[in-house]
């Protein structure tokens, strides 16, 4: 008997085409240094010190402006993204919230936009991944970030997330196998069930890694961007970028495009109240 299904035949989609691998959305093997010319931005790999210290804005402001032309590759453009907006955000919030920087310097700003305007998922997880050995199994104890803003607590919410889009994958080749209907659609379906759970498991390490209480008392402000926040009212100006304050949403795991692939598969819809950017820039 033929498998009778309601789905219309897609043409074959080429993961590879939207940066889709074994390692899903994840940037494969991420570059971890940049050229000599940008060794200014290396304050970067001291970011966690030089906070506690209260030291990062008077190294930004001493540091030289940077351009962006020595940034040929892709891998060495997403490296600049992740380390220029690490550098921002400790820079706003070095203080915390009740003295975030309204003023971006020009040293800072006019890299920054080049590559990228804020901290997003791209760069707090996608691109931020190393193996500590490339011959043990990807799990979080052969897992390292390549720069932190923080302690051990934000990088166990990254590594996590960075396993989650891991086992995501094959929930993703099962998506685009469903698509061309034939006899395997209802295995692939099954696949797909399993890639969810697994992602539902994973995610449950997070209660390991992360403690809520600094979660929200520490890593959310620095995620937290400068669009509808409180604590910035006056957004924050990108010198000689705009003269007018700029706002934006930081970054949110909800940013995962695994996620939205599966809603859009799946039919999911939410509301507009549900899907609005509340003051810390992650969704309700």
């Amino acid at each position: 008997m033929e498998l009778q299904s309601n789905l219309k035949t897609t043409p074959s989609l080429s993961l590879g085409r939207f940066h889709i691998s074994d390692y899903s959305f994840l940037l494969p093997n991420p570059l971890k240094e940049l050229p000599d010319y940008y060794r200014p931005i290396e304050i970067a790999n001291k970011l966690p010190q030089l906070l506690e210290s209260h030291q990062l804005r008077g190294q930004v402001n001493n540091m030289s402006l940077l351009n962006c032309q020595f940034l040929k590759s892709f891998r060495a453009q997403c490296l600049a993204h992740l380390v220029l907006s690490f550098i921002t955000v400790g820079y706003v919030w070095q203080e915390g919230e009740t003295q975030p920087k309204e003023v971006l310097p020009r040293n800072l700003a006019l890299p920054l936009v080049k590559v990228s305007s804020i901290l997003i998922f791209l760069d707090l997880v996608l691109t931020n991944w190393t193996t500590k050995n490339p011959e043990r199994p990807l799990d979080i104890r052969n897992l390292d970030t390549i720069v932190l803003f923080l302690g051990e607590n934000l990088c166990g919410f990254i590594l996590v997330t960075v396993l989650v889009e891991k086992v995501a994958v094959a929930g993703i080749k099962a998506v685009n196998a469903i698509l061309q209907p034939s006899q395997d659609s209802l295995l692939q379906t099954l696949q797909l069930r399993l890639s969810i759970q697994d992602i539902t498991r994973t995610l449950g390490q997070m209660h390991d890694y992360v403690a809520s209480d600094i979660f929200y008392a520490v890593i959310r402000i620095f995620l937290s961007g400068w669009k509808d926040n409180p604590e910035m009212p006056v957004r924050l100006i990108y010198e000689r970028v705009s003269k007018e304050p700029l706002k934006y949403s930081g970054g949110s795991a909800a940013q995962s495009t695994v996620l939205h692939a599966f809603d859009e598969f799946l039919g999911i819809h939410y509301s507009k109240e549900s899907g609005k950017m509340n003051r810390d820039g992650f969704t309700n």
